[in-house]
């Protein structure tokens, strides 16, 4: 499963640096959209909390988001802190620190095509609050507007590999595909996100799915809320409800 994942990822990045071109920003385009966000300097804040058998786990996260060059590339750093409660105590410290780098290779009016490439680092406080490990992942993803540009559908591709950190936690090694589904109504929107995400660590599905309300509050500045739901026999929650501010300057 694991070398299906990875010939995977190869062919799609083969395709979209063969279609890779020089391009402007153009206004109404993929990625450009809510939580995709690939042109404008953006911060975000949001917190999640995860309800699991074992208790709850909350993170607040900080992402930055820092388009350089023709715009076409984007760099991105996430700072989550994390805590946890369980029956046996209650904790919060820093959880894995993230920074990755997004290129638009293709685009067009209605469609265009992204990859990304992103590292998470051990530097997590608790063990209990990141991966052990330095995790490597590469995606792809394709975006297309439907409807006169009221609808717009992502889907991607991740893959999530391990590659140094403690021998005494268990490797990473994921395949995410994803697909969500945007409605854009005034300065509005809802979506519908469903991920289907196969551990070969584990030999097992830890898959989610979410629905999504947005609203534009000040021409810079939308707020969000989404809750989730997890699925499949190895799954890692039982339900999600997250909320997030995006600042644009």
């Amino acid at each position: 499963m694991e070398k299906i994942y990875l010939l995977f990822i190869f062919v799609f990045l083969g395709i979209a640096t063969s279609n890779a071109q020089g391009t402007e920003v153009e206004e109404k385009i993929p990625f450009t959209e809510p939580r995709f966000r690939y042109y404008l300097q953006t911060l975000l804040f949001y917190n999640e909390y995860l309800d699991t058998d074992n208790g709850s786990f909350n993170t607040t996260q900080v992402r930055a988001l820092v388009p350089i060059g023709s715009k076409a590339w984007n760099l991105r750093f996430d700072l989550p802190v994390v805590s946890a409660n369980t029956n046996e105590q209650n904790k919060t410290g820093l959880g894995d620190v993230g920074a990755g780098i997004s290129y638009i290779p293709y685009l067009q009016n209605h469609q265009g095509i992204a990859v990304r490439a992103r590292v998470y680092s051990n530097s997590a406080t608790d063990p209990a609050f990141g991966s052990g490990k330095w995790v490597f992942m590469p995606a792809f993803f394709y975006g297309r507007y439907f409807n006169d540009k009221k609808f717009l559908w992502i889907s991607s591709f991740e893959y999530q590999q391990s590659f140094a950190g403690s021998s005494q936690r268990k490797d990473v090694s994921i395949g995410v595909l994803e697909s969500v589904l945007f409605h854009f109504f005034g300065k509005n929107w809802v979506a519908g996100d469903v991920a289907l995400r196969y551990n070969s660590t584990i030999k097992g599905y830890q898959n989610n799915a979410y629905i999504e309300y947005g609203r534009k509050i000040t021409p810079t500045n939308l707020i969000y809320i989404h809750p989730s739901v997890a699925f499949g026999g190895d799954k890692t929650y039982n339900w999600g409800l997250e909320g997030g501010v995006l600042i644009l300057f």
